[in-house]
């Protein structure tokens, strides 16, 4: 296949699982969290709130998509242009969809699938919806923006963990919902007692969200290390090399049987790419031997960088 078109492939691939995300993001919201006036972190939590409270005048998506961009403007100058089109994307679609799908979704879907089946079902459901969601935007190589800005700014200037400021800001945003009034969409007003129950069900969906999140981006992360013995190993190593844009490592062994030279091929790449791999090793020798083992961390060109923590006091000694 040319490069060409395999590049167009790529990009399809990419896009089609950045709007599929999306989707979740906002069917967890719209479906399963609103229709309850739950409150969740972020800037989505901040959009819920707003909403809230001026009777649905404001809706989610407005607010959602006015701060994200001034988010990002601030972010630009601060961080520098590392925010790519595909997060812009993202935040114009989710503020998009958070809007219409409150009008599209007919109210007896939410009513039997959300508030029929109690709030704390709801915040599980969603939780799960929206965590998977933002993992798979972020595996396409986008982003929903939100609080995760602010926190890459102050760590920047302060130092402070990223995770850290995140988990502070969700807390706080929650927390703040107690300050507002609330109404429900049939235009009530929800009372103080119940609102001290949203805050906890509040949290509760962060911790759904952020655990589902972990565990998709952990399997998605995943790597596996391939040894390879082939009479074929040149055929093998060209097509990993270039058809798949992996790379291979020969290795110089001898099988102590035999008492015969081998060589063998290593190789190190993503979960997701081994089925494709071993197809194509299959297609060149169905009698190679291979050997497949997880690997717990690779870092380097094509996979995760290497992150070190430096202690001030030391930085300051060395000075």
């Amino acid at each position: 296949m040319p490069l060409k078109e395999k590049t167009i492939l790529h990009h399809i691939k990419d896009y089609s699982i950045l709007v599929l995300g999306l989707l979740m993001y906002v069917l967890g919201w719209t479906v399963f969290l609103v229709p309850n006036n739950l409150v969740g972190g972020g800037v989505t939590g901040v959009a819920s709130i707003v909403q809230y409270a001026t009777h649905g005048a404001i809706k989610i998506g407005y607010t959602y998509f006015t701060v994200n961009i001034i988010l990002l403007i601030v972010a630009i100058f601060t961080l520098g242009k590392g925010f790519g089109g595909k997060t812009v994307i993202a935040i114009f679609l989710a503020s998009l969809g958070l809007n219409l799908f409150q009008t599209w979704i007919p109210a007896e879907i939410c009513q039997t699938l959300a508030v029929e089946n109690g709030k704390l079902m709801s915040v599980i459901m969603g939780g799960i919806l929206v965590g998977v969601g933002i993992g798979l935007t972020m595996s396409a190589g986008g982003s929903t923006g939100g609080t995760d800005i602010i926190a890459l700014i102050v760590n920047k200037y302060k130092g402070i963990s990223p995770g850290k400021m995140i988990l502070g800001m969700d807390v706080v945003i929650i927390c703040s919902s107690l300050l507002v009034p609330s109404f429900t969409p049939d235009g009530e007003l929800v009372p103080f007692t119940e609102k001290i129950v949203t805050v906890v069900y509040g949290l509760i969906l962060i911790t759904v969200c952020s655990t589902v999140l972990d565990f998709y981006l952990a399997g998605s992360k995943q790597s596996v290390q391939l040894f390879i013995l082939s009479h074929k190993h040149a055929e093998i190593a060209d097509a990993i090399a270039k058809d798949l844009h992996r790379g291979v490592t020969v290795l110089d062994g001898q099988g102590w049987y035999t008492k015969s030279p081998v060589s063998v091929l290593m190789v190190l790449t993503k979960k997701t790419d081994l089925n494709i791999m071993l197809r194509y090793i299959k297609s060149i020798d169905p009698d190679a031997f291979l050997s497949v083992s997880t690997v717990t961390g690779v870092y380097g060109r094509g996979f995760e960088s290497i992150r070190l923590k430096h202690n001030s006091r030391d930085l300051k000694k060395k000075a």
